[in-house]
């Protein structure tokens, strides 16, 4: 691309900056600008530096790096800001670089270990000039310069890692994407990896296809604190014709296949990328979902280690307020540094890390040794034909039942189908696949395909979904990827296989078209692992789970639990050969490279 073959050029930095209260005590802070020159313009993007207190200038130290937009010295770690309990200030005085991973930085000890850490501004952000571009030409170029001008510091080892979550995370994957000269690892918690999937269903509205280009403009629109460097607040300045363009781009392109998104899908890019990376995601995520972690981690050959599990968009050293680990594992910091410290400082292992340690619906941890895992094998099962009306208006979850129970109507809409109860447990782990054929009359007809966990009653839990706008009026057969999930299903419970109109706390800005959609057939391809799981590694069950095993509930209607099928299933789940990768406690061997 033109922008990883654009090498990155250092723009003299002021001289250290001196704020008193500076959140980091065992730091030196200083500040740098650097150029970021990109087919979507030129930029110069501020940077935040801690490095360990007492080194000298010529000390060389590994990188670790994250950028963003939350970097603003106003204080701004999120894309709440004030009402997110922060140290918001948009007046002053300046006490110094945001505080958004000081959890990060200050729980793992890097700047005691020998790291440094820097904070850049994304264009259009913070200190930093240009147009905002969501993962685009501009903040592409942005990524790779930011880390080619990290590894060529002269206090620099050469070697960067970047570190992040949510939109940061997604730098991340940019970075693992772009490979520029010098990123060893990525840690990348909670990200996104197709833009338009974060707005859209393929094109049934999220909330967020109008809310989140909004939010941004807001955020890229505020300026420092006004006691800050003059030469900040002068960059952080926006065109406001930037800031209506970036809306008009993201809200008004609701097409999955037009240029502008197509751009902005991360998921091509990790073919071929070697870097490593560790990954986190919540698999009952209610913000960055996992649609497309399945289909990034396939494209990726690098070395990959993740936490996956049923939390929402959480930090893995995240507690509530009683102290409880949000995601449920323990020692968070310590394993990513530990992944640092591999990549970045060439140091063998000392403890036996699982490489992907998940945790299933049952709250319980395990260990794979690559995930998707590699017995997992997908099993195709046809889908009931019937009707359902267009009023974009069902619903998933039986807290939206003013009952508190899944008795409205809208929550069993649909065309189900359903499976006699299972012979043996299964354990479904991946992406599901759908293939529905549909005759409509009208255009934009709103489909959601939704696989559930069902009791022997016929209520149960939602695994995973997926929408997908029917724009053209007639016969035509819809493909979907499902979310990823991992999930337990025991003997006597039912799969329950909902094609219909919508999920509201999802997709609530779909406009209803009032048609009939005739559901002519399809088939649902399931993906499940061949042995049982004997061991277990580390963890409690998040936070969220019970919560959500008890919300997001559904009941099939009595017709379609009196006309199951039998699905098809693998066979009883084997116990895995000893000492193979299958049992759920495999870890990588100490001292392996």
């Amino acid at each position: 691309m033109v922008a990883a073959a654009i090498a990155a050029v250092v723009v003299p930095a002021v001289p250290p900056a001196q704020a008193s209260g500076v959140p980091y005590p065992d730091a030196e802070w200083s500040e740098a600008w650097i150029s970021s020159p990109s087919s979507a313009g030129e930029a110069t993007l501020h940077a935040d530096v801690l490095r360990p207190k007492g080194y000298e200038a010529t000390d060389k130290t590994p990188v670790i790096l994250s950028i963003g937009p939350y970097f603003n010295h106003s204080g701004q770690v999120g894309p709440a800001g004030a009402v997110e309990g922060t140290s918001y200030d948009p007046i002053g005085p300046n006490d110094g670089p945001s505080e958004r991973f000081q959890d990060f930085v200050e729980g793992s000890g890097l700047l005691e270990k020998g790291y440094t850490f820097v904070m850049v501004d994304l264009r259009g952000f913070g200190g930093s000039t240009g147009c905002l571009d969501w993962s685009g030409p501009g903040e592409k170029a942005d990524v790779v310069n930011a880390v080619r001008w990290a590894a060529s510091q002269p206090w620099s080892t050469g070697r960067v890692g970047m570190y992040g979550k949510s939109y940061d995370g997604l730098t991340g994957l940019i970075g693992v994407n772009e490979r520029p000269p010098g990123l060893a690892a990525v840690v990348s918690q909670e990200p996104v990896y197709d833009d338009y999937r974060y707005l859209y269903g393929d094109g049934m509205r999220r909330l967020n296809s109008v809310a989140t280009p909004a939010l941004y403009d807001g955020i890229a629109a505020t300026p420092g604190p006004i006691t800050d460097a003059p030469q900040y607040n002068l960059q952080s300045l926006n065109d406001p014709v930037c800031l209506a363009q970036n809306f008009a781009q993201q809200a008004g392109d609701d097409r999955h296949d037009s240029a502008f998104w197509q751009e902005r899908n991360l998921i091509p890019g990790a073919v071929g990328s070697n870097v490593p990376l560790f990954l986190t995601q919540g698999l009952t995520e209610n913000n960055t979902v996992a649609d497309g972690m399945q289909e990034y981690l396939d494209n990726h050959p690098g070395y990959e280690r993740s936490w996956l599990g049923p939390w929402d968009h959480v930090r893995g050293n995240d507690v509530d307020e009683t102290g409880r680990l949000k995601m449920g594992r323990q020692g968070w910091f310590d394993e990513v540094m530990r992944f640092y410290d591999r990549f970045l400082k060439d140091q063998a292992p000392t403890v036996a890390d699982p490489p992907h340690a998940v945790q299933t619906n049952d709250g319980v941890w395990r260990s794979e040794a690559q995930w998707p895992a590699a017995d997992m094998s997908e099993f195709r099962t046809p889908l009931n034909s019937g009707t359902y009306v267009d009023h974009a208006q069902s619903v998933s979850t039986a807290a939206n039942s003013s009952s508190g129970q899944p008795s409205d109507p809208a929550v069993t809409s649909g065309v189900w189908t359903v499976s006699n109860p299972l012979p043996h447990d299964v354990h479904l782990s991946g992406s599901p696949a759908a293939s529905v054929d549909v005759t409509t009359s009208m255009p934009n007809a709103n489909l959601v395909v939704d696989v559930y966990d069902l009791g022997p009653d016929g209520t149960g839990p939602l695994i995973t979904r997926q929408g997908h706008l029917v724009r053209e009026p007639g016969e035509t057969t819809v493909p979907l990827r499902l979310w990823s999930a991992d999930w337990k299903l025991p003997a006597g419970h039912r799969i329950g296989v909902r094609v219909t109109d919508n999920n509201q706390d999802w997709w609530p800005m779909a406009a209803p078209s009032g048609q009939t959609v005739t559901v002519r057939g399809g088939s649902v391809d399931l993906p499940f692992l061949q042995h049982r799981r004997t061991m277990t590694v580390e963890g409690a069950p998040g936070v969220q789970l019970a919560g959500y095993l008890e919300q997001q509930r559904a009941t099939a209607p009595a017709d379609a639990v009196g006309g199951a099928v039998d699905f098809t299933l693998p066979g009883p789940l084997a116990d895995p050969p000893p000492d193979s990768v299958f049992t759920g406690g495999y870890v990588e061997p100490v001292g392996g490279n």
